[in-house]
């Protein structure tokens, strides 16, 4: 029977394929279990440094316009045993234009890899020790520097260096040991302002940035579990003040597989909140692709047994109005091509994922690879109706073709030399079958779903770097840096369950920046706990939300605020101007200072000292102005009282 999708409903976690319903659930950690699901993790998180990795360049990323633009080829180069990776191989076949966008101020001549490396920025090297530290893990003696192939374009030098700083580690987690196989510290990529067709454009101002890399032992064992490591592991970072925060400063590389299948990388999940959607539905997506290897191996000896058929059927939409013709008066000569597609089907409508067939997946190595990316980009006879096509154009490329109940056809259109590639590329996805899962790097499509990246890379991409010397890493150091840990976040949030918080507040508690203020509080005697966790989560959240940044505030006038509303049993209205009051950077020495009768009097003393009239004004009226003026810009929210108390006392 034919695999058709039903319907896919992400605010219930559930989709269901296929006539006999079937049902995946991603809360249903024992049908994951029951798949083999193994899971780690990747964590790349840009630590809190002033400068770049390799170079003096500040860091920090800019709105403005560039500088300059350089135009850069890729090209792979030989490992040291004298053979090429098939990424790099990959990412050649895709002939890219690299546009670099430079600013004079985030970019050097080290970057575009005019100049060799500056010496390892040291005050990186020690956050990346204390890291790994944090996490159990032993330190290197020697660092050594590596070059990673990277010719995706990312990287301006097609390789990106990077550093073992620690091995061995581990994280708690539930009743067991989470492995932290090694933490490198590496330099960050560009970032990417487009792709399209054969040319991709990167900015240069995040480049090189210092984060390190965390990774794990395919130790979870389900979705759920998946994300709440991730979310552990980058918590507990967070909140030691080391690394960088806010949208864009950490990603997370997930790697799934399930029994009788390899390791497939999602690429690149910039939310927590994603990872438990994407890793269940790749587990389904293996899954379905084991069950397409036993079709396709029952069915054809070999990948020789498909008797593909390619037709140039161009001249057939020459001066037609359909989505093909328009796209053949392109400035580009374009061309079309018929490629037959026997007994193939029902595997190329075979679902693998919600809204996404085998046909897809074709789509997607495609556009990546022949660069062809217009959507669609393939067109499959099995699918006719769904393209803006006349059924009379199908009719006039099938007549004369003998085409079976299980037979199938897609039509591919680009230039002609991508039309090349596609179609050796259609074949060979094909083929890969056979193999069931294929080792490749997938990227988040931001819904529960994903679409490929590149071919999973090797052990030859990787080579040592002959323009930075080793970095000796003394005991000392270690020593020094171990100074530095504190209690580590697995261990606060036991401490806060026992004071009575619950999973939700702790959860909400581990990402404030106020931890070492609820830690304080927590030690005082007479303190409500829930409240003041209350007042430095959701209430700052909210405040933050609406415009006033209570982070810039010490931790010393937060807690003053927070300890005197608590003892002094204000409301939340008025705990809310108070920390509005700090946002904005207002006399509050010591929590205590308030809108009041008090306030108005200091206010009015230190006006008579400094106001200056002349002998013809009335003083009455500007004098009070000047009061009510010093007060509104003071305390903004209190307006109303404002004007009131300066009728009572002005006239």
């Amino acid at each position: 029977m034919t695999q058709k999708l039903l319907y896919f409903l992400p605010q219930l976690h559930i989709f269901l394929i296929d006539m006999d319903i079937f049902e995946v659930d991603i809360e249903d950690n024992k049908l994951f279990e029951s798949l083999g699901f193994k899971c780690g993790l990747e964590i790349h998180q840009q630590l809190a440094t002033e400068k770049k990795l390799f170079c003096h360049c500040p860091v920090g990323l800019t709105n403005r316009r560039h500088d300059a633009e350089i135009l850069r080829h890729m090209r792979p180069t030989l490992s040291e045993l004298g053979e090429y990776d098939g990424t790099a191989l990959m990412e050649f076949k895709t002939k890219k234009e690299v546009i670099y966008r430079l600013y004079r101020d985030r970019t050097c001549t080290y970057e575009m890899d005019d100049t060799p490396p500056f010496l390892v920025n040291q005050q990186a090297i020690d956050f990346a020790i204390r890291i790994a530290l944090l996490f159990n893990c032993k330190i290197v003696d020697e660092i050594h520097v590596i070059r990673k192939q990277y010719l995706d374009g990312s990287i301006p030098t097609g390789f990106q260096r990077t550093m073992i700083i620690g091995v061995d580690g581990w994280a708690p987690y539930k009743n067991r040991k989470i492995e932290i196989t090694q933490i490198n510290l590496e330099e960050e990529a560009c970032r990417e302002v487009s792709d399209i067709g054969h040319r991709i454009v990167y900015a240069t101002d995040r480049l090189s940035i210092p984060l390190v890399e965390i990774i794990t032992g395919s130790d979870m064992k389900n979705p759920a579990e998946a994300a709440e490591v991730c979310r552990l592991l980058g918590n507990t970072m967070k909140i030691t003040g080391w690394v960088r925060r806010g949208i864009g400063t950490v990603r997370q590389d997930v790697n799934v597989s399930v029994t009788g299948g390899s390791r497939v990388e999602i690429k690149g999940v910039h939310k927590v909140g994603n990872i438990k959607p994407l890793t269940a539905i790749e587990a389904i997506r293996q899954k379905r692709l084991l069950e397409l290897k036993n079709i396709y191996k029952q069915r054809f000896s070999s990948p020789a047994a498909i008797n593909y058929k390619e037709e140039n059927v161009t001249q057939l939409f020459s001066g037609t109005g359909n989505v093909i013709g328009r796209r053949l008066e392109s400035d580009t000569p374009l061309k079309v091509v018929a490629l037959s597609l026997p007994n193939l089907a029902d595997i190329i409508n075979y679902m693998l994922q919600p809204g996404w067939n085998f046909g897809s997946e074709l789509g997607g190595r495609i556009r990546v690879i022949a660069c062809i990316d217009s959507k669609p980009n393939l067109f499959f006879h099995s699918h006719r109706e769904l393209y803006d096509m006349p059924s009379s154009v199908w009719e006039k490329i099938g007549a004369g073709r003998q085409m079976g109940d299980n037979d199938d056809m897609v039509l591919l259109c680009g230039p002609s030399v991508d039309v090349v590639t596609a179609i050796s590329e259609i074949k060979i996805r094909i083929s890969e079958l056979a193999g069931g899962i294929v080792n490749e790097t997938r990227q988040d499509m931001k819904d529960g779903t994903t679409d490929f990246e590149r071919i999973l890379p090797g052990p030859d991409r990787m080579y040592p770097d002959t323009d930075h010397p080793p970095v000796k890493i003394t005991s000392q150091r270690v020593i020094d840096n171990g100074n530095f840990i504190g209690e580590p976040l697995w261990e606060k949030q036991k401490r806060w369950e026992q004071l009575g918080l619950n999973t939700e507040q702790i959860k909400v508690l581990s990402l404030s920046p106020f931890i070492p203020v609820f830690d304080e509080l927590s030690m005082e005697e007479g303190i409500n706990l829930k409240r003041a966790a209350y007042f430095l989560t959701a209430m700052i959240t909210d405040l933050r939300r609406k415009g006033y940044n209570i982070s810039q505030a010490s931790f010393a006038q937060v807690k003053n605020v927070i300890r005197t509303a608590l003892s002094n049993d204000w409301s939340s209205g008025k705990i809310k101007e108070a920390l509005i009051s700090i946002a904005q950077d207002l006399a509050f020495a010591d929590g205590r200072e308030y809108f009041d009768n008090q306030v108005f009097d200091k206010i009015w003393n230190e006006s008579e000292k400094s106001f200056i009239c002349s002998e013809n004004c009335n003083r009455t009226e500007k004098f009070k102005r000047h009061i009510i003026g010093r007060l509104i810009r003071q305390f903004p929210t209190h307006t109303k009282e404002i004007l009131d108390l300066a009728d009572k006392r002005l006239g």
